[in-house]
């Protein structure tokens, strides 16, 4: 029987002009032999200006609903994800060749990890890449250690979210992506540390699409106040859960 790892996009109308490049980068990705994707796009809302831009292939589904943010979006994409392996997606960004494959052997592999990230490019708009020089060494992340890092640094985590890759079942588990105005996907991120081991690919997995349209380069998203409130409840959720007495997520033996 086949495997599948299904991707997750959710996209919005002025990022929908971007989904032809994502595509590519999905349908040109090599798997390990009994393994396929499925490409879960959901949009943000119910307009007529995405449809268009969503490839015509029977492993790629799409649908649409009410306006809530890409954590709700996201949401109801699990809806239609028959994957044992979620991957985020965003409609904006590309992977690079062999970033699904090297998240299956991480999460399939005897690494004991139940989510993984990798490291990340900035794509410009004048076609020029960045990097970010303090990766981690690739290898496992141990609980804990991406909210104390978050927390020592601004808020930032040593690891990007928008690389996620996760196990359906803890990603259900933990209630999906937070419900928040945005970094939503850290709030994933943290919670999954909280009670997980994860890995990190020191090879480039995404190539993380800076231009002027994208949400986190929007005014609101830096907005004092809504950003010490979003901080403040991702903390906390990673807290409580660091704290809860048996909370772990351990993989089987037979399963590392």
């Amino acid at each position: 029987m086949t495997k599948l790892i299904s991707i997750v996009t959710a996209v919005h109308a002025p990022g929908a002009q971007h989904l032809p490049d994502a595509y590519k980068s999905v349908a040109e990705q090599q798997l390990p032999d009994g393994w396929d994707w499925q490409w879960i796009i959901q949009e943000d809302g119910e307009t007529d200006a995405v449809s268009g831009w969503v490839p015509d292939d029977r492993r790629v589904s799409f649908a649409q609903g009410r306006p809530g943010g890409p954590a709700m979006a996201r949401t109801m994409a699990l809806s239609r994800c028959d994957g044992e392996y979620i991957k985020v997606l965003d409609a904006d960004d590309m992977l690079t060749p062999g970033a699904l494959a090297r998240d299956v052997q991480a999460l399939s592999g005897p690494t004991g990890a139940s989510w993984a990230t990798s490291r990340v490019l900035d794509l410009l708009p004048d076609g020029s890449t960045a990097g970010f020089d303090q990766d981690p060494p690739e290898g496992p992340i141990e609980r804990g250690t991406v909210l104390e890092h978050w927390k020592a640094h601004d808020f930032r985590a040593p690891v990007h979210p928008a690389t996620l890759c996760v196990r359906r079942d803890l990603l259900l588990a933990l209630g999906g992506w937070m419900a928040l105005p945005a970094s939503e996907d850290t709030g994933l991120l943290l919670a999954l540390n909280a009670v997980s081991r994860g890995w990190f690919t020191a090879e480039t997995g995404l190539m993380y699409r800076k231009w002027p349209g994208q949400m986190t380069g929007q005014a609101a998203h830096s907005h004092e106040a809504e950003r010490s409130a979003r901080m403040a409840v991702i903390a906390a959720r990673a807290d409580v859960l660091t704290a809860i007495p048996g909370w772990r997520f351990d993989l089987a033996p037979e399963e590392r």
